[in-house]
């Protein structure tokens, strides 16, 4: 974890939700985060069905700040004042179904499937096929409005999240939790500049490492491979934002800033720098494959 930093003082709850329907691939079980199931169907899809659900994951979280992932039917699902669309993965494709879709504006012609139905459509992604990041964001965004309006910022209802609170060096207070959401959070809460390029570094890990596991502890958020540790972490400082290789000492070549930890090196990018996305995610692959730091 990055240095200087200890754990937080309490825990708030994530926008998240449980069940006690099925867990990917076994019997029913007792209620879990969604977050962790949706994190375990993507490690148990692997390859580019894996990395395809994990990217619209991320795209779908990013188009409205009240999105809330649930675990039903055996499948993901993300609602936000009611159900936007849940995700499958079939053999040849990964299905994004929408149950509103029929009455949604679709300019980019995003949805090719069911298109016969009078209330629901899809959007079917095969290997190789990427979707158009603005217009899905658009198209959830549709989604979630068709649902019913937002809350007024004015007269928050009972029980409404605060704003997040920055501590030194702007870094984002987040509650400590498993999964995406709380990464998402803290990324979303990631002052100027710096919650853009915390975008694009949570993308560029998990295109290199599809099925990651993350959370956020200590105020950062830590990616890993479950069952071997965390790999990498990032935190926020006043003019950069550090990213921390736990095993650091042993990539090629070797991240260019020094940790008390002789295994830990660092690599903090400023506003102006520019990010080598080909050595940062030669770095990601090669981090994920060495035993991780374990608390």
């Amino acid at each position: 974890m990055p240095e200087g930093k200890g754990k937080p003082k309490a825990e708030r709850t994530t926008r998240t939700s449980a069940t006690k329907l099925t867990k990917p691939g076994g019997a029913a079980q007792p209620a879990e985060p969604a977050a962790r199931l949706i994190d375990q169907r993507i490690r148990e899809l692997g390859g580019w069905r894996g990395e395809t659900l994990a990217r619209v994951r991320a795209l779908i979280l990013e188009a409205d700040p009240e999105m809330t992932e649930q675990w039903k039917w055996n499948n993901p699902v993300w609602s936000c004042r009611g159900i936007v669309c849940t995700g499958e993965a079939y053999k040849q494709v990964v299905k994004l179904t929408f149950p509103r879709g029929a009455s949604l504006p679709d300019p980019s012609r995003l949805f090719n499937s069911s298109l016969e139905g009078k209330t629901r459509r899809a959007i079917d992604l095969r290997e190789g096929e990427a979707v158009d990041a603005a217009a899905f964001r658009a198209l959830v965004r549709a989604a979630a409005a068709a649902n019913g309006p937002a809350a007024k910022a004015a007269r928050p209802a009972a029980g409404a999240a605060k704003p997040v609170k920055l501590l030194s060096g702007g870094n984002p207070q987040i509650a400590k939790a498993d999964g995406d959401t709380p990464v998402q959070a803290y990324i979303a809460a990631m002052p100027g500049w710096k919650s853009d390029l915390g975008k694009r570094l949570d993308g560029l890990i998990v295109k290199a490492v599809p099925g990651v596991c993350k959370a956020v502890k200590w105020n950062s958020p830590l990616y890993g491979i479950e069952g071997r540790g965390w790999f990498l972490g990032l935190h926020c400082f006043t003019k950069y934002v550090k990213v921390a290789f736990f095993r650091g000492a042993s990539l090629k070549p070797v991240p260019p800033g020094a940790s008390k930890d002789a295994n830990t090196r660092y690599l903090d990018i400023r506003e102006d720098d520019e990010l080598d996305e080909a050595q940062f995610a030669a770095w990601v692959k090669q981090a994920a494959a060495l035993p991780g730091w374990v608390p």
